[in-house]
């Protein structure tokens, strides 16, 4: 029984590990969507639905395996299907990914460890529980925290399936649009990194890059509208917190 629980855990970390033994995440950088612009967008073209399938598999894998590059597939997918497909078909696969994963720690390791945590992790569990739905929208709305983590930590706490796959599709559907619409504007950015690249060397320099990193399209800006959705989130909770707290700042 152990044995049946824990090979889809080895399956997921075998994923992993695979992805960096292979060297696989140099195809996750701005470098190589730049260097194969031209084979995507071909590709994409002439083999749409197959591409968007690819597209669709590819992302659930690398979320249900914990791989990073969430961000630059999401823009990606932008660039080469428009920010309404793109959003629309990552927020199902991102959730598909993550809900595999939430049920491969839930069987392996989720029970056992609330057995051994006992009564340490009793009371995190209970509140998480009581609120879960809008715990996991604020989680999922802020980018401060790891996507794999907000993956797995809820299935050591209990949470039900349904509120998990709710709290992940909902809550991914802000950040997910906002980087598939970011990403129907980077041909504009790729095509100017790269004259800029070849202006460099045809002056002879030796230190020529193409410095554009895809975290930089998370300004600011963007991350002070996701805690806001974050808070708003979370506001059940506070006030709830407040209804029930006595006059001498105890809870009831």
């Amino acid at each position: 029984m152990f044995v049946k629980r824990i090979i889809p855990l080895v399956v997921l970390l075998a994923l992993f590990a695979g992805f960096f033994w292979f060297d696989l995440d140099r195809y996750l950088t701005f470098q190589a969507l730049s260097d194969h612009r031209d084979s995507l967008l071909a590709f994409v073209a002439d083999h749409y639905l197959t591409a968007l399938a690819l597209y669709f598999v590819l992302y659930a894998v690398s979320v249900a395996a914990s791989i990073p590059g969430g961000v630059l597939m999401t823009v990606t997918g932008g660039f080469l299907f428009g920010w309404w497909i793109a959003g629309l078909v990552t927020v199902v696969s991102a959730t598909l990914g993550a809900t595999l994963v939430f049920l491969v720690a839930e069987t392996a390791l989720g029970e056992p460890l609330r057995r051994k945590a006992g009564p340490w992790l009793r009371p995190l569990e209970v509140g998480f529980q009581k609120n879960a739905l809008n715990y996991l929208l604020f989680l999922r709305l802020v980018p401060a925290f790891p996507f794999w983590l907000v993956n797995i930590a809820p299935a050591f706490l209990g949470v039900p399936l349904r509120t998990y796959v709710v709290g992940t599709f909902v809550g991914i559907i802000p950040g997910t649009f906002v980087f598939a619409f970011l990403g129907t504007g980077l041909d504009s950015v790729i095509l100017e990194q790269q004259q800029r690249y070849a202006d460099c060397l045809t002056s002879g320099a030796t230190d020529c890059t193409r410095a554009f990193q895809i975290s930089s399209l998370l300004t600011p800006e963007v991350i002070v509208a996701f805690v806001a959705l974050g808070l708003i989130a979370l506001l059940p909770v506070i006030l709830d917190k407040i209804r029930r707290a006595k006059p001498d700042g105890t809870l009831r």
